[in-house]
């Protein structure tokens, strides 16, 4: 079958550690037709969702690792499943671009992840529904109210809802001389949302990255540790990334939300754990297929292959 993946340009993937380049040879070679189109091609027309879809042919070569052939302007109906690979940033276009998923999907389209799943679990305060699993946490904007958890807990970490890769991730403690500096600016004076959470000492072993596919978790993880000096563990942000077993309160966490996620379209999803702590629910483009691949052996890119081909059944 045609598989249609919507991606960043295809000169920016770096095909040696990208997982929707992964996902793409392991389509290609259990025979499927690989396609793809950047976020800007997705239109509605007469009465329609179409995109400019190109067929791309994949090597083993890293450094030259596509080829592409014809394109065509295409409805996403007529291919066998829409995978939504686009990175974030979760702005406005991309919410756009979850009306035009969803009105394919009313059209027939399989799409995954879900577009209605992915406009209603930011990746951030997705964890307010698993409570029992995470450290105590905050959203708000008021300056004051985030100080006040700062004062409470003494050691934090402040982000914004909508950052990725580290990105605008701060550790604030009370005592900090930049505090008042880093609620003004994070916040934007008070005028955005931002998460604050407990400071999670167990981040020095790293940011466990807990795989789940239709709600069957994936026996490896991959601790992303902090480069010293930093806790951020991101690979974007310098983290190195080592693959292990998945522990039973990583099994705990994965077998309580999986069900859950996969029930509502969330296909493919990545779970962030510190210690024994869930910090994130990721869903956009969760990644580490290669990087778990490689140092273990283990088919992340098959056993999701399987999963989607179930699915579309």
């Amino acid at each position: 079958m045609d598989l249609l993946f919507i991606i960043d340009p295809l000169d920016s993937l770096k095909a040696y550690k990208d997982s929707s380049v992964a996902m793409m040879r392991a389509a290609q070679a259990r025979g499927h037709g690989v396609h793809v189109c950047e976020q800007a091609s997705l239109h509605w027309a007469k009465n329609r969702v179409a995109a400019g879809a190109t067929r791309l042919s994949l090597t083993d070569n890293d450094e030259d690792w596509y080829r592409k052939h014809e394109s065509q302007i295409r409805q996403l109906a007529e291919f066998g499943a829409v995978l939504m690979r686009k990175d974030p940033p979760f702005d406005l276009e991309y919410v756009a671009s979850t009306w035009l998923l969803s009105a394919a999907v009313r059209e027939g389209a399989r799409v995954f992840n879900a577009p209605q799943a992915l406009r209603e679990h930011n990746e951030k305060f997705a964890i307010a529904e698993f409570a029992r699993f995470t450290v105590p946490s905050l959203v708000a904007r008021e300056m004051p109210r985030l100080q006040e958890f700062i004062d409470e807990h003494r050691d934090t970490v402040l982000k914004r809802l909508d950052g990725m890769g580290g990105a605008g991730v701060f550790r604030v403690r009370h005592d900090d001389p930049n505090r008042n500096v880093i609620v003004e600016t994070i916040s934007e004076l008070g005028t955005r949302s931002v998460m604050a959470q407990r400071y999670i000492p167990a981040i020095a072993e790293g940011d466990k990255r807990v795989l789940l596919i239709d709600g069957k978790v994936v026996p490896h993880c991959l601790a992303r540790i902090p480069r010293p000096g930093d806790s951020r563990g991101n690979l974007a942000a310098g983290a190195r990334g080592v693959a292990q077993p998945i522990s039973a309160r990583h099994r705990e966490i994965a077998e309580a939300l999986g069900p859950v996620l996969a029930g509502r379209g969330l296909l493919l999803v990545g779970l962030d754990v510190i210690g024994d702590w869930l910090t994130e629910v990721n869903v956009t483009s969760p990644t580490c297929f290669r990087e778990i691949q490689d140092q273990t052996g283990f088919d992340v890119s098959g056993m999701f292959l399987g999963a989607l081909e179930a699915r579309i059944r």
